[in-house]
């Protein structure tokens, strides 16, 4: 099948909504919606302390999320895979191969990238907002919660990021989902079983959902970024 040929049958399968790309795509975006939320809520607080805060090693702190980031997915979903299998210390609860599963090892992926993104965040706003906030009487908490507002376009802006770090990983998602059909296939992993099998349409078709899935991801933090 040439390069047209194969583009023509994807923008057919896109077209009349063919079930398995509906699914595979769903199955992506639900599962990588979820574990950014989860992420964001562990990660933030996280990134949020290791900014605002002076303490002895936290420079070691810092680059242990740094080195984080950039952690092979592979390696992460290794990780959780041994975790969750049956000899694992979470076995007994038969999430393996499972969308909790693949929530679980994203999440694990993707919080050190939202921790350190939110302590260059937190560590480039003015440190006159959170004095002023304390001095009015609000708590630490409260004051913690005045500074994230202020920068919630640079938060919002990480949020994105890390679900566009995780709608196209295909790692985790390979090794704790098991690519089972309608269940935990998701568009990369798709991608790479149709295409091995010489399916080109379908895997094309993925790769297009996943290309308008990046633009949107990359204009929405274009529009988010704070200007400079």
């Amino acid at each position: 099948m040439s390069f047209l040929e194969a583009f023509t049958a994807a923008v057919h399968l896109l077209s009349a909504r063919d079930p398995q790309v509906v699914s595979a795509a769903a199955v992506s975006l639900r599962v990588s919606l979820l574990a950014t939320v989860l992420a964001t809520l562990l990660g933030v607080p996280v990134g949020f302390w290791v900014a605002a805060r002076h303490f002895h090693g936290r420079r070691v702190i810092e680059l242990v999320l740094s080195t984080l980031t950039a952690f092979p997915t592979v390696v992460v979903g290794l990780l959780t895979y041994t975790l969750l299998s049956r000899r694992g210390p979470f076995g007994a609860f038969g999430l393996l191969y499972t969308q909790t599963a693949m929530v679980i090892g994203e999440t694990i992926l993707v919080t050190p990238l939202m921790a350190a993104l939110t302590m260059a965040i937190v560590g480039g706003a003015d440190p006159r907002i959170e004095e002023t906030a304390l001095t009015l009487g609000a708590s630490r908490c409260g004051a913690a919660l005045t500074v994230l507002a202020e920068m919630r376009r640079g938060l919002l802006a990480a949020v994105v990021t890390g679900f566009g770090r995780l709608v196209s990983e295909l790692g985790v998602a390979l090794m704790v989902g098991g690519n089972i059909l309608e269940s935990t296939r998701t568009m990369t992993t798709a991608i790479a079983l149709e295409t091995s099998k010489g399916d080109f349409a379908l895997g094309f078709a993925l790769g297009l959902i996943l290309l308008a899935v990046a633009l949107a991801v990359n204009v929405a933090i274009a529009t988010l970024s704070p200007a400079h």
